[in-house]
């Protein structure tokens, strides 16, 4: 990607636009949660423990949605992330364009619309299979069947095919003394919210926090045909990686033997992928390399470890790093997994920087910008590495917010009732911190919790917008960039 801000002073204005204000005045803890792709129609404004809405960018206004009743206390350290993709499904039938699910056990609604289904397992031929949903049937009630029509045709659907759909899941975590209903994810498609573990966690959460998903749907950092491969490897021989570039990564089989297996890379060499045992994979076998998107990672606490969870096994886990963190995170640190950046250095193949990173400006009144590398260290351990950017002299603390799209992470730095905001972009590939704008729009304290977010206006990713959800205040406004 270019230089992100190309208006040109005396023939663009660097304009900010007022945008539909928030239902609710924002409150310490209070945050906002977007896809990777910055793509995806909704957000998620996280406005207490039991209030919660949709943001609109299409029709630009907001929605309430059912209370996640989520346990601690809320406030500072109050996080979460999006997974692009939904619960997973089980189909009580269908044909060779249509799938059809109960009502009663999955509510599926119109929002899948446009988005598209992976099949998971059942019907031979279709697992790994993606399609586009172009027509929903439903009678309204939460009984009978729901239907869902496909662009293209697969072997037709059976009953106990499972499947999930790229509509979406929000993950919240709620800080203080952690309990059943801390941490909780809400299914867009269904809008049923489900609990999900603590275990492995501190017994009590606060200070700040930051959470991550590094799934990015449809986004590949390599591609290929195997020349060969077995249970525990896939072997191309026309690639010339970096020996454990690829660790922390997931391949997954678009093609051939093999197809819909997703494995998370523990090992490479020059041409060679490792993972766990339990893959099918031969010549015939096409593969793409990805995000993990599994993995959830949190940070805060005031403390400098980093726990990691997975998605599909429900647990935590925590990331013992060759290198730790050289300082905990503070008050208002970020945290942003950087993917494609759109430039030819960070995508080469033979030495990946897109996807490997981990970016989290420390905060609590700091100017450090510390990076952690998912496949670096000691087997695949992960290590942190403090970043010196330049200029070194902006501190950032309660009140700042951060998002990341291409070669940028664009800053929100804090601001007050009498000072107004002013906002940064950090760009990666050159390690420089660099000016964007002032917002003399003022809103009232500072407060905690992240609340800046990107959103391209179409897949082109030639422009979009920063969105900035004022402190204490009801303030939506937004710039654009081009």
């Amino acid at each position: 990607m270019a230089e992100a801000q190309n208006n040109i002073p005396l023939l663009h204005r660097k304009e900010w636009q007022t945008m539909t204000p928030a239902p609710t005045t924002t409150a310490a803890g209070g945050f906002v949660m977007n896809d990777n792709n910055n793509l995806k129609r909704y957000i998620m404004y996280v406005a207490s423990a039991t209030v919660h809405y949709l943001y609109d960018h299409e029709n630009d206004d907001w929605i309430q949605i059912a209370s996640g009743a989520l346990g601690g206390t809320f406030g500072a350290g109050a996080c979460g992330c999006y997974s692009d993709w939904s619960a997973t499904y089980t189909a009580n039938g269908g044909s060779t364009t249509t799938i059809t699910v109960n009502a009663a056990s999955f509510n599926i609604h119109g929002i899948v619309l446009g988005r598209e289904v992976e099949f998971l397992s059942g019907t031979a031929g279709n697992i790994g299979l993606r399609r586009t949903i172009t027509a929903i049937k439903h009678n309204g009630t939460a009984t009978g069947d729901i239907t869902l029509t496909l662009d293209e045709a697969v072997t037709a659907v059976a009953n106990n095919d499972t499947f999930r759909i790229t509509s979406g899941t929000f993950f919240v975590f709620m800080p203080g003394t952690l309990s059943a209903t801390s941490f909780k994810k809400y299914d867009l498609a269904t809008g049923v919210w489900t609990a999900c573990s603590v275990t492995g966690l501190p017994a009590t959460w606060g200070t700040d926090g930051r959470m991550v998903n590094t799934g990015s749907f449809d986004v590949s950092f390599d591609s290929g045909t195997a020349s060969s491969g077995s249970a525990t490897t896939l072997v191309d021989s026309t690639k010339a990686w970096t020996a454990d570039q690829w660790i922390n990564y997931q391949v997954r089989i678009t093609g051939g033997t093999g197809q819909g297996q997703i494995r998370v890379i523990t090992d490479n060499n020059a041409t060679t992928l490792t993972f766990a045992s339990g893959a099918t994979i031969d010549a015939t076998s096409t593969y793409v390399i990805e995000g993990d998107e599994n993995s959830i990672y949190l940070i805060g606490n005031n403390a400098v470890t980093m726990y990691k969870y997975s998605i599909s096994g429900n647990s935590w886990a925590t990331v013992s790093p060759t290198t730790a963190r050289g300082g905990a995170p503070g008050l208002s640190s970020g945290m942003e997994w950087v993917g494609k950046t759109g430039d030819t250095v960070w995508a080469d193949i033979t030495d990946i920087k897109d996807g490997r990173y981990i970016y989290s400006l420390r905060g609590g009144a700091s100017a450090v910008m510390d990076r952690f590398n998912i496949s670096g260290g000691t087997n695949g351990a992960g290590a942190w590495e403090v970043i010196a950017y330049t200029p070194y002299i902006t501190t950032f603390t309660t009140g700042t917010s951060t998002d990341w799209l291409g070669q940028w992470i664009y800053i929100a730095k804090e601001g007050s009732a009498t000072v107004p905001q002013r906002f940064y972009k950090y760009n990666l590939v050159e390690n420089t911190m660099k000016p964007l704008a002032t917002d003399w729009y003022l809103n009232g304290a500072a407060l905690l919790g992240n609340r800046l977010w990107c959103r391209y206006l179409s897949s082109e990713g030639k422009v979009f917008w920063v969105y900035n959800l004022g402190s204490t205040s009801t303030n939506l406004r937004r710039i654009m960039i081009f």
